[in-house]
């Protein structure tokens, strides 16, 4: 018996690693695919509106199109070399590859939460105060304000460098990430707390940021003499939709890790973190989902621009039957800007 079991033991492991190889490079052949398509679109959106606000705002899109993509391919190719070399051994031991791989893990996951709060507060004093932003918000300040926010995000992952925190191998030994276990030391639960503390503010400051932006346009909007044309408005509403779907996808695909990162920071301090693979199972949910941030990140781009809203919306309006009455809508906040855009 003992020489049939561990034939069929060693072919269930072979096709678990078959298993994850395969999904891993899926991932990132799909992650790719999707990140390149957004910023061949955020470029040339970028070329052609030069001289209008837009173009800060679609800086700091590429830049996060371009954050996702290499936080993507990195974290994807080092997985795939364990998957390959069959994994690290014990999750209690670490060396030099877990230690850039779990860096790796927090410095691309904090980039794009920091990103979307900059960028939803950008639009937010944009819509809100337009003559502060015109004066204040510069490319030259965007860019250094890019370089702030991925020298804060490297400094939190580098934290276990100065010994503040550390990273271990995860189960089943294929990827790393901060230890917090019923025997970590506090450093280490304190290392995750500030990980899933600065992405939780991050995503609530642009949900603040995004509500006051929505609402303000809702307002104008509302205010506005019947045949008017606002170009600047149809451009508004669609970085904040797009932003709302950046805030959207930061929420379904990180909270879940944030919150189960709290939740191990909680139960580490009251010791009742016993139940080890459960919460391995958890962590390694909530990782997978978080990873499908940058695959979705840059389908926002690629699907709410202007002129497939407009076909969205027109295709809506013949469903409907809606009548001429209604055209307004059209007019002014798609076909109107995108004949200004043009003249500029």
């Amino acid at each position: 018996m003992e020489a049939i079991e561990e034939p069929q033991g060693n072919v269930s492991l072979h096709q678990s690693t078959t298993r994850g190889v395969i999904m891993t490079v899926f991932s990132m052949t799909l992650g790719i695919i999707s990140n390149i398509v957004a910023l061949f679109i955020l470029v040339d959106a970028y070329s052609q509106q030069r001289r209008r606000s837009k173009p800060t705002f679609l800086l700091f899109a590429a830049s996060l199109v371009v954050t996702d993509f290499f936080g993507h391919v990195i974290p994807g190719a080092l997985v795939i070399q364990l998957y390959v070399s069959g994994g690290a051994g014990p999750v209690s031991t670490s060396d030099g590859m877990c230690q850039f791989l779990g860096g790796c893990m927090v410095f691309f996951g904090l980039c794009p939460l920091f990103m979307g709060c900059a960028m939803a507060a950008e639009r937010c004093l944009g819509v809100t105060r337009p003559l502060l932003h015109a004066s204040l918000v510069t490319t030259t300040r965007i860019k250094v304000c890019l370089a702030g926010v991925w020298l804060a995000a490297l400094c939190v992952a580098l934290l276990p460098c100065v010994h503040l925190g550390s990273y271990s191998y995860q189960e089943p030994a294929t990827w790393c990430f901060i230890k917090v276990l019923s025997d970590t030391e506090a450093v280490d639960v304190a290392f995750m707390a500030l990980f899933s503390g600065l992405g939780l503010a991050a995503v609530v400051i642009a949900l603040v940021c995004n509500t006051i932006s929505g609402l303000t346009l809702v307002l104008a909007r509302m205010r506005r003499k019947p045949g008017s044309h606002h170009s600047t408005h149809s451009h508004d509403i669609e970085m904040v939709l797009q932003l709302v779907g950046v805030m959207a996808t930061s929420c379904i695909c990180w909270c879940p890790l944030l919150i189960i990162g709290l939740m191990s920071v909680i139960q580490s301090y009251t010791g009742s973190l016993t139940e080890v693979h459960s919460h391995y199972r958890l962590l390694m949910t909530g990782v997978r989902l978080a990873a499908w941030n940058q695959i979705l990140d840059p389908w926002v781009y690629i699907l709410l621009r202007r002129t497939v809203l407009r076909k969205i919306y027109l295709f809506i309006k013949c469903q409907l039957g809606w009548g001429t009455t209604n055209s307004q809508w059209e007019s002014s906040s798609f076909a109107g800007s995108d004949k200004n855009v043009t003249q500029v």
